[in-house]
């Protein structure tokens, strides 16, 4: 760990010693002593990380002397010493910042000693806070996060890319289990905010009489319950990033509120009249498709539009070519380190038994299901028979094993209509074909049952 320097300054060279003397009777200091002003302020570029100041120096002012530690940094924690009980200037350094005034008598020594731990116990917390910060920047790279090469995720990178340079409002779309919590994460820690809080809220989560609450805070007394005064999510995350996940399913009421809060740029606690600014940045997720959730009456227009901002939709796992096998191997290698387990490799089977599978619930989806490979193989390999599907599973195997190509194109169009719920626009976007042979499917449903 690094040392913490301390500069003591005083024209009386015997009793700075005695003083760095003492001082130094702690291992993790390094002490150094300088007879004036002039002195110190020319070995400031050393980094001290305390300094203990004789107001009263010879070449130069007390105020001067902390003037110009100030210029150079204005955080640099300083301890007076001082031989002259003087109130008002004590008042006067303490506004100007200064950590303590101590008094040259029999105490000085204990007190400035207690003064420097407490320095110190502040110095220490800020490393460690530090390497943390550290840490998680590098934990959120996104190729540390986001796993992947396919064409549809380095796209994704790209336009992380650029929401990271502003401040824009970002809304992530996907199926569920893509990720989109993961990205919203990518962006905030690496990011100018990402030294600030990230605070996520999942809005099916919260009770409906309870939302506006969560979000914005309420004063004592303001409903049956609320028994305290507590600040709501969007103040919490002051300075940083909100993250609204599933925000096409909040209700009317609700998002006029929220509508209201993006606008203004400010909340009012339920139950207040007082409005306070804020200076957040806004993610919202959805599986949803907001656009047709506005045209069904569903989701407010001008919010919409309001948090459009940069759009960022995940690609599901089914189109992200050979990511599948990418993630698979790192959930893997993830599962054994955390458990302590020796390094389990997948067979080709495994692999070709992963491919067959459509995984709708996702990269979620195929993490619970190696991890649980991992846990099912007695070898260091998991093999086809080590992977648990869903019985549900729709894979292609689920075809009759006799069965005419007309049967098996109906079983299929039926298949993607059960999961886009009866949308023949998208459907046919997503098996290339018309829509006229869906709209033939759906006029002859009966034939798929």
């Amino acid at each position: 760990m690094e040392k913490f320097k301390i500069f003591v300054v005083d024209d009386d060279i015997m009793y700075a010693k005695i003083l760095a003397h003492h001082l130094a009777q702690n291992p993790d200091y390094e002490v150094t002593v300088y007879k004036s002003g002039k002195e110190v302020i020319a070995n400031l570029y050393k980094r001290p990380s305390a300094i203990s100041l004789d107001f009263y120096l010879p070449d130069m002012s007390g105020f001067e002397v902390l003037k110009r530690i100030r210029d150079f940094d204005p955080e640099l924690p300083v301890v007076i010493v001082s031989g002259q009980q003087d109130i008002a200037t004590a008042v006067e350094l303490l506004k100007k910042g200064v950590c303590d005034y101590v008094l040259k008598d029999s105490d000085t020594r204990e007190r400035i000693w207690s003064a420097m731990w407490n320095i110190n116990a502040n110095f220490n917390l800020k490393q460690r806070i530090s390497n943390l910060e550290d840490q998680i920047g590098k934990k959120y790279e996104f190729t540390n996060l986001i796993k992947g090469n396919s064409p549809a995720i380095n796209e994704i990178f790209r336009l992380i890319e650029k929401a990271i340079r502003t401040n824009i409002t970002v809304s992530i779309s996907g199926e569920t289990g893509t990720g989109k919590e993961l990205v919203a994460k990518a962006i905030h820690y690496n990011s100018k905010r990402k030294n600030k809080p990230f605070i996520a809220i999942n809005v099916t989560a919260i009770p409906h009489d309870l939302i506006e609450s969560e979000m914005f805070g309420h004063e004592k007394g303001s409903f049956t319950g609320a028994n305290n005064q507590r600040i709501g999510r969007f103040e919490e995350a002051d300075q940083g990033t909100i993250f609204l996940d599933e925000i096409g399913d909040m209700d009317m009421n609700m998002q006029a509120k929220l509508l209201r809060v993006l606008q203004e740029e400010e909340v009012v606690r339920v139950g207040s009249n007082i409005a306070r600014k804020l200076d957040v940045r806004v993610i919202v997720a959805t599986h949803k498709n907001l656009l047709d959730e506005v045209h069904k009456g569903n989701f407010r227009e001008d919010l919409y539009y309001r948090l459009l901002g940069l759009p960022i939709e995940i690609p599901p796992l089914r189109n992200r070519d050979n990511d599948l096998f990418i993630l698979a191997r790192h959930f893997v290698d993830e599962f054994c380190v955390k458990n302590g387990m020796p390094k389990l490799t997948l067979s080709a089977e495994a692999l070709k038994k992963f491919r067959k599978y459509p995984f709708p619930g996702n990269v979620r989806e195929l993490k619970a299901v190696v991890e649980l490979a991992a846990v099912m193989t007695n070898t260091r390999t998991i093999h086809a028979e080590d992977v648990r599907l869903p019985d549900s599973a729709v894979s292609l195997d689920f075809m009759p094993e006799e069965a005419t190509l007309d049967n098996y194109i109906k079983l299929i169009i039926k298949h993607y209509l059960d999961k886009y719920d009866n949308k023949v626009r998208v459907v046919a976007d997503k098996l290339n074909i018309g829509k006229t042979t869906v709209y033939r499917m759906l006029k002859d449903d009966d034939n798929l049952n």
